[in-house]
């Protein structure tokens, strides 16, 4: 077919210009295909198309970071109203922070119009910290005279034997809040050839530097501590012995999994929802929803863990300034663990990824970061009848969603456990290494009550953790009411003569600064979120509760500064009306934050709550007495909430399960 061609090269080039046309139709046709509703995650191509608008429309400098690369999440009326195959918009929502500038900007892009839809600068805001700020830390108190000097006081020459670790400012100074400088602290870690540097802090050595101009601006050396000598590593050959491992375990699903993957959607005994990888909340998911025969029935729009605080109650100048807030001061989301089956997750199960943008826009794929599963917890729901020696007996299976995020020396788990009851259940599970303050102890002593004694020369100080969790309920549709529900005890009388009666208490939260709530388990206090407009068979509103599970209180005390700055945590429950771009907890920036942002400025408005579209906040903690069994590395502890019907069923949703 080629002869009629005087240069068979003009031939091959015309071949080549055809499948290049037919290529590029292929990709946009299988891009459009890929991006199927108004919340599937922004795909690479979206990544690039979004920065190169913004860096084609603006004037960005070398050292320009794009701190966030997401989606825009679009108004929840277009989510809520979007049919298949219905157009909607796509935007993505981008945090740049100018280091030479000390300047935040915030901005949005139209992906379908690849234009630059807002621009604007956010003052006083310092968005999370990133990887090269970090390294720009360790160089910076690395070639710092006061700081070589105080190591070759310690006996240490290498500088390279000391490990930096970076962490956002905490609580600052009066004269570091006028200056509106953006800093950061460096705490030292002696390493030598051992990988696990943690066992070895240099303790009394800080160092503060200005990111801006990359020097160390303030440094304190509080004197010689002696520091473990020891090898921390657990790998299995610093271990030696070994403990008898158990038989292998096989978790067998000869007929394949139950649940199913379609996009970012998943379906599972009557559930279905999207996920998304957020690269500051982590897992998010929405239209959290209930096949219930033929009907799907709402319940939760949209669930992410909002923001965390750790605060350390060790009252040296080098340590209390620590109050991590992990989730906005380090971008929660992009410290995803790559996971592994038969280890962070059953073999069983499904690992997939996530695509984000790295600090000069590019996008990078992070794989295996988001595992699902099926598991087995036990009896469902059983009787035995005595009389006629039947045992009905359902085993219970769970599907989980879950990520591990590691921020420093500390491993979070978050799990999203769904059950055949129709129980939501959220459990965090916490691990890795105790952070720990270098003492001159050897031996236990109450001279210190700020902690305990790990091992020889290293000293666990109190600590907690609060985990705060953003919960768009839309019970059975958007207009929803919150009742409180106590229980209490009934005084002895003509009516209650033995006084055995048990009485439950239900007060409605009408407004939102008197929906500011604490548990209390001598009322076995719960909160039910009730449908305006949809009823059960009894003529009661359908209902969710919110139950707690283990909690604790904020322990730092009142006129703290980390109260002031953490104000969600100092109470369990928030709620508030929903607003589309109230998301955090802690405030939108809460590096080098004022006080009274986030849930406190929320409230301010004091909104009515009944028959509303309503969030939940709740906030959940643990109080941490480090042990010696916690060291070198923490067996997990649980804290966790659960969101489980109350009327919403006309009876066990999972009475029919087949044997």
């Amino acid at each position: 077919m080629f002869k009629r061609f005087r240069f068979p090269w003009l031939a091959i080039i015309i071949i080549i210009c055809i499948a290049i046309f037919f290529g590029c139709i292929s990709k946009l046709s299988a891009q459009q295909l890929q991006i199927s509703h108004p919340l599937t995650p922004l795909t690479e191509s979206e990544i690039t198309t979004a920065v190169g608008v913004i860096r084609k429309q603006k004037t960005l400098s070398d050292v320009a970071a794009f701190s966030i690369v997401a989606l825009q999440e679009p108004e929840k009326k277009e989510v809520l109203n979007f049919t298949p195959n219905k157009e909607f918009q796509r935007q993505a929502f981008v945090v740049i922070y100018e280091r030479s500038q000390n300047k935040t900007y915030e901005g949005v892009v139209d992906l379908k119009q690849q234009s630059l839809s807002s621009w604007k600068e956010i003052t006083h805001a310092q968005p999370a910290l990133s990887y090269s700020e970090c390294e720009l830390t360790s160089q910076a108190v690395k070639a710092d005279t006061r700081w070589q000097k105080a190591m070759q006081k310690r006996g240490i020459q290498d500088f390279d034997d000391v490990k930096v670790s970076c962490w956002a400012p905490g609580i600052l100074s009066k004269q570091e809040e006028t200056t509106g400088d953006r800093l950061a602290r460096g705490l030292s870690y002696y390493r030598g050839d051992r990988w696990n540097y943690y066992g070895s802090p240099i303790e009394g050595v800080l160092a503060t530097v200005n990111l801006n101009t990359g020097k160390v601006v303030s440094f304190t050396d509080r004197g010689i501590v002696p520091f473990s000598k020891e090898n921390w590593n657990y790998d299995l050959k610093s271990l030696g012995k070994l403990l008898t491992p158990p038989k292998p375990l096989k978790i067998l699903q000869p007929n394949g999994r139950t649940f199913q993957i379609n996009g970012n959607e998943i379906s599972w005994q009557g559930w279905k929802f999207r996920y998304l990888m957020h690269p500051r909340d982590g897992l998010v998911l929405y239209l959290v929803n209930y096949q219930d025969g033929e009907n799907i029935r709402p319940v939760l729009y949209r669930g992410s863990l909002s923001e965390m605080v750790v605060p350390y109650g060790h009252p040296d100048p080098t340590w209390s300034f620590r109050n991590a807030f992990d989730v906005g001061e380090y971008n929660f989301g992009v410290l995803a663990n790559a996971l592994e089956l038969g280890k962070d997750i059953p073999e069983n199960g499904v690992l997939l990824d996530a695509i984000f943008a790295n600090e000069q826009g590019e996008p990078v794929t992070m794989p295996r970061v988001v595992g699902i599963y099926e598991r087995d917890n036990g009896i469902l729901w059983k009787h035995y009848g005595y009389d006629t020696q039947r045992n009905d007996v359902r085993r219970n299976r769970e599907l989980v969603i879950t990520i591990t995020a590691t921020v420093d020396n500390y491993d979070y788990s978050v799990n999203w456990i769904f059950h055949q009851d129709g129980t939501l259940e959220v459990q965090n599970e916490l691990s890795g290494v105790v952070l720990a303050q270098g003492t001159a102890l050897e031996k236990e002593s109450s001279d210190n009550p700020y902690g305990r004694l790990l091992a020889k020369n290293i000293f666990g100080v109190n600590h907690q953790h609060f985990f705060n969790y953003r919960l768009d309920m839309d019970v059975d549709g958007q207009a929803n009411s919150v009742m409180e529900m106590n229980v209490n005890s009934v005084p002895i009388s003509g009516k209650n003569p033995l006084g055995n009666a048990i009485a439950v208490a239900e007060t409605p939260l009408t407004k939102e600064t008197t929906a500011v709530r604490d548990i209390d388990t001598k009322h076995s206090r719960e909160w039910m979120i009730s449908s305006a407009n949809k009823k059960n068979n009894l003529d009661v509103g359908t209902a969710y509760m919110l139950m707690p599970t283990g909690n604790t209180i904020f322990f730092p005390t009142e006129g703290a500064e980390i109260r002031k700055r953490a104000e969600f945590a100092t109470h369990h429950l928030w709620v508030t009306k929903y607003k589309l771009d109230e998301l955090y907890a802690g405030g939108n920036y809460p590096n080098q934050s004022q006080p009274k942002e986030g849930l406190p400025t929320y409230i301010s408005n004091d909104e009515s709550l009944t028959n509303e579209d309503v969030v939940l906040w709740y906030t959940m903690g643990m109080t941490h007495v480090p042990r010696p069994e916690d060291w070198p590395v923490m067996p997990v502890h649980r804290v966790g909430f659960k969101l489980v019907p109350r009327g919403f069923f006309s009876r066990n949703p999972a009475i029919n399960l087949p044997e």
